[in-house]
This record gives C-alpha cells, sequence and structure tokens, in this order.
C-alpha cells in the first residue's frame, strides 16, 4: 500500500528539510525541554525520514520510529531502527517502552484519538509522551500566513475536516493534506487516553506554529508525578 508521503518522500527530504535553518519552529528545543534527558527506548509515532533521532540521541534515549511510508522509511532507516506499521497498531508489546515522543504528525493522523490509546498501551507506567505539533489556534486552512508579521485567522477553526487548503505552495498540506483538531479536543482526547499533562510550550516567531506537551501515563489515568 502506498500512502500520499511516499509520492513527496523525496522533495521532503532534499527540498522541504535542506530548506530550513536551524530548528526554526523550536521542535529541537521542545524536545529537549519537554522530554529531557533520560536512558531506555523513546519511540517515535509517524518517524518519517528520522530527522528527530539525533536529539533523542542526545538527550541520552535509544530512537526507535513507527511510520506507515515506506518512502519516508528508505531515509529514516539510516538514522534509527524503524518499523512499517499503522499508529493505531503498533508492533509492540504492552507496557514495552520508556518514552513516546509524535512530532509533527497528528494533523496526519484523522484517528489521533486512537493513535494515543494506542500510545498509552506501550508505554510502561509512569513513562512520558512528548506530543510536539501544528499550533491549532494558529495554523491551519482557515489560517492565512502570508504575512510573516501576522496571521489572518479566518471562520473554519471549530471545523474538524481533512483539506488541502493551504496559504503556501511550499508547505506539506498542499501536497498531502492535513485534518484539523481544536485545541480542546486535542487536549481532551489525551486526557482521555489516560494522560496526565504537565507542561506545554509553544515554538514559532512572530507567532505560535507549534504547541507541545508533555504528559505521562500511569496505569490509573492520572498524572504519575513530574520528571
Amino acid at each position: 500500500m502506498r500512502t500520499a508521503y511516499d509520492e513527496i518522500a523525496d522533495w521532503y527530504e532534499g527540498q522541504f528539510l535542506g530548506a530550513q535553518q536551524s530548528d526554526p519552529l523550536g521542535i529541537s528545543a521542545a524536545l529537549r525541554e519537554l522530554l529531557g534527558e533520560g536512558s531506555g527506548a523513546c519511540l517515535e509515532v509517524g518517524c518519517g525520514t528520522g530527522v528527530h533521532a539525533g536529539v533523542l540521541r542526545e538527550l541520552g534515549w535509544t530512537p526507535v520510529g513507527v511510520d506507515l511510508s515506506a518512502g519516508m522509511l528508505r531515509y529514516g532507516r539510516e538514522r534509527m531502527p524503524v518499523a512499517r506499521a499503522d499508529a493505531q497498531r503498533l508492533p509492540m508489546r504492552d507496557s514495552s517502552v520508556d518514552a513516546v515522543v509524535a512530532v509533527m504528525v497528528h494533523t496526519d493522523m484523522p484517528a489521533y484519538p486512537a493513535v494515543l490509546h494506542e500510545v498509552a498501551r506501550v508505554l510502561r507506567p509512569g513513562g512520558v509522551f512528548v506530543h510536539v505539533g501544528v499550533h491549532p489556534c494558529f495554523c491551519g486552512s482557515f489560517a492565512d500566513r502570508s504575512d510573516p508579521a501576522a496571521a489572518v485567522i479566518r471562520a473554519g477553526y471549530r471545523e474538524r475536516r481533512w483539506t488541502k487548503d493551504s496559504w503556501t505552495d511550499q508547505g506539506i498540506r498542499d501536497k498531502v493534506g492535513a485534518a484539523h483538531w481544536p485545541l480542546p479536543e486535542l487536549l481532551n482526547a489525551l486526557v482521555d487516553a489516560g494522560f496526565g499533562l504537565e507542561r506545554f510550550s509553544e515554538g514559532g516567531e512572530p507567532l505560535p506554529i507549534v504547541l507541545s506537551v508533555r504528559a505521562r501515563f500511569s496505569i490509573d489515568g492520572g498524572a504519575a508525578g513530574s520528571a
């Protein structure tokens, strides 16, 4: 089965990533702040080409990745051990990983709440999960960011739908489409999956582009304490 990302894997690795400055959205900074140093296996759900593996290793973790796109994994396997699998059916035992990260992928997953439940299944009790994603309030088909100094927010924020509508043809949304999750639905999905929310951060200038969350899973569905 081919995925939409198979069609753009070479462009993504060679042009999209190559054109970016050093951590323009603060993704690496968010991982350092919210995941922090640790040891053991850290699963990246929707790892794509594996570009975040280096940061995970710097923090002491052993990165492993899962993605559905064979095209993206051609690059990903050069950076860490990977498996091709659906994020709703992770090929891992219950309570088998120490940490999980999902980086800029929740808009690629129409069933993200189901993915979060699967993350909770494979994460050991007390394990940390870090979500780094497109900011629900400032990015989406309802947001025009063509002016670097301002974002124009139009009607549509409350609509949870899949679309390729985008203010730019230099990004990913116009090529493969994206889902939108209003902020309450995103945070409630984390809580419903049994995570206690601990810390938050935003990245991107001058208005946030990325929202990041650190959450912790406990077997009783509540917060399990801070790192």
